[in-house]
């Protein structure tokens, strides 16, 4: 399940769609509130990682491997939506707690913009001033409502999806990995 999820998910990123309307933070929330151990953070990381190989393999524009700084930011706001799946489960019954889905997807959302665009501040394109902070955040304004709408559809989409499946989980996403 863990394996297609992310495959599915890697194979998204290549579909028509407006610039950032993507599932990857919604992807991030599922894994935390349904997977357990560490495994929770390498499905986001690992749908972006097998998508970023593929475009960079096939020249798509936009996509693939590029300045590590900003790289780096953007994957790591990615896989920040994990420990936000986590609160959004119901520790009293280790289901999804339905209420905090649409609040959980806003917050991935709103972290991915901040860290993501702090990385490309410190990328190459702006200067590193507080002039260039704040240009840089203000350009990137029009994407976050594109980020917001992709993970509150994307959300929907994944959580009712699998709740309607009937797919019980082999293990609490409370679990702990105690592997080193």
């Amino acid at each position: 399940m863990i394996y297609l999820l992310t495959l599915a998910i890697a194979a998204t990123r290549f579909m028509p769609h407006p610039p950032n309307f993507a599932c990857l933070g919604a992807l991030g929330l599922f894994a935390g509130c349904y997977f357990a151990g560490r495994k929770a953070y390498l499905v986001p990381a690992a749908a972006l990682l097998i998508s970023d190989a593929v475009s960079h393999l096939l020249g798509t524009p936009g996509m693939g491997f590029y300045n590590p700084m900003v790289m780096a930011a953007t994957y790591l706001g990615v896989t920040l939506a994990v420990p936000l799946g986590r609160l959004v489960r119901s520790q009293a019954a280790m289901s999804v707690h339905w209420r905090r889905l649409p609040a959980g997807a806003l917050v991935a959302s709103t972290i991915f913009f901040v860290v993501s665009n702090f990385g490309v501040w410190l990328g190459p394109w702006y200067p590193a001033t507080t002039e260039g902070l704040i240009a840089c955040f203000t350009n990137a304004i029009p994407f976050y409502g594109y980020t917001v709408a992709g993970d509150l559809c994307f959300v929907a989409v994944m959580f009712g999806a699998y709740e309607l499946s009937g797919v019980k989980r082999s293990a609490p996403a409370t679990a702990v990995a105690h592997t080193a």
